[in-house]
């Protein structure tokens, strides 16, 4: 059984549900511009790849011009919404205790805006201590693109084939493979376990704690 020496987490589906809040922010923008609203289970399939496809895929198919407008209008919608309903999932808590019991570092990397995975990261998942925070910030790429996750590894001094990175999506398995890392597929979150499987997850788990059945966590 390999030894992972760090652990990297997608935020949304994966550490956090945060579904409520975000179909909460988006319905009020939706609605101040008298658009639409959208159902819980499509803003569930519209998430994963950063806040303004999320406007991208909302927004009315005619408004594709309205995207920067409805954007900036929704970021303060989520700024006031983001730490309402949202929970981390169970049994997550007790996986990053037992992470940061072993003195594994750990870092979250997200499509998330940067000042919400901050801000969660802080009062949602506290007391556990990231060494690493990344969200969706201007002129960086977003995942699939691995530059911020590798960005992370590298600020913990390990090698990326020794870094085990959480998700539950195609976009998030997709960063693992591009980093080189283990990809883990969460079936807990916004995607169903089909996705993980056909996107070439090579690990899936149902329940956090399973992965100590699957590899084992040592330092560096």
């Amino acid at each position: 059984m390999k030894t992972y020496k760090a652990a990297i987490f997608d935020l949304d589906g994966t550490l956090t549900d945060t579904l409520a809040d975000l179909h909460e922010s988006v319905n009020e923008m939706l609605a101040h511009y008298n658009f639409p609203l959208r159902t819980l289970d499509e803003v569930r399939q519209f998430v994963g790849n950063g806040a303004r496809k999320l406007m991208v895929r909302s927004l009315p198919a005619d408004k594709e011009n309205f995207v920067d407008e409805a954007l900036k209008y929704y970021d303060g919608c989520y700024a006031r919404n983001c730490l309402k309903k949202i929970k981390p999932y169970e049994g997550i808590m007790e996986l990053l205790t037992t992470l940061e019991a072993k003195k594994i570092p750990l870092g979250i990397c997200t499509n998330k805006q940067h000042f919400a995975a901050i801000e969660i990261a802080d009062k949602v998942l506290a007391p556990i201590k990231f060494s690493y925070v990344s969200g969706d910030e201007p002129g960086l790429p977003r995942k699939p693109n691995p530059t911020r996750a590798l960005a992370g590894a590298k600020s913990f001094g390990v090698a990326p084939e020794d870094v085990a990175y959480f998700g539950d999506t195609a976009v998030d398995i997709q960063t693992a493979i591009n980093a080189g890392f283990l990809a883990i597929g969460v079936t807990w979150g916004f995607r169903p376990r089909s996705e993980l499987v056909e996107s070439g997850a090579e690990i899936i788990i149902d329940h956090p704690l399973e992965i100590f059945d699957k590899i084992s966590f040592g330092g560096k």
